[in-house]
């Protein structure tokens, strides 16, 4: 399988810089020995929030892998701060949510807080390159609402919508 096309018209891994945020080392390690495997060279590291986005101010980061559960503030704590707060270094960075929680409401929390890309541990390779995939190749667009900004959570476009706020429940926005 390969990742990306390595031609002109494609993005080659080796110019993708990568963030992993996770306060355990060896699965830090994990990650970037999968990444390195598929031809990234600029891979940083961070074990807590306030040292990742210090990472995303201060460099050029292409993608972040960041995991749920960190010792203070968490994941989700990154990704708000990366996806809603004024100063943030880089609103639109793909956000890939590593974790080993995969309830129903742990997977709401984390599409709500504007993760791109949802991945359970235990990872495996082929799942970590399909989520690459997913932000580099099929990147949905974003959305802002009072509440949210970030991808559109919907995972495909209903061709028959008409309305401004892309629900259903908007009245005479659904051609039937």
């Amino acid at each position: 399988m390969e990742l990306v096309a390595r031609d002109s018209d494609s993005m080659a891994l080796e110019r993708v810089s990568a963030l992993i945020l996770d306060d355990n080392a060896h699965m830090r390690g994990l990650v970037r020995v999968i990444l390195a495997g598929f031809g990234m060279r600029r891979i940083e590291e961070a074990a807590d929030c306030n040292e990742a986005i210090g990472h995303v101010a201060g460099g050029d980061i292409d993608i972040a892998f960041v995991d749920f559960k960190l010792g203070g503030l968490d994941g989700l704590d990154f990704c708000r701060r990366i996806r809603l707060d004024r100063d943030s270094p880089d609103r639109y960075l793909p956000i890939v949510m590593i974790t080993a929680y995969s309830e129903r409401s742990r997977v709401i929390d984390a599409i709500n807080a504007g993760v791109d890309e949802f991945l359970v541990k235990p990872v495996r390779a082929v799942d970590v390159a399909n989520r690459v995939n997913a932000v580099i190749e099929r990147r949905r667009p974003f959305v802002q609402t009072s509440s949210y900004f970030g991808p559109d959570r919907r995972r495909r476009d209903d061709p028959r919508f008409k309305g401004p706020w892309r629900r259903a429940a908007d009245p005479g926005t659904i051609d039937i």
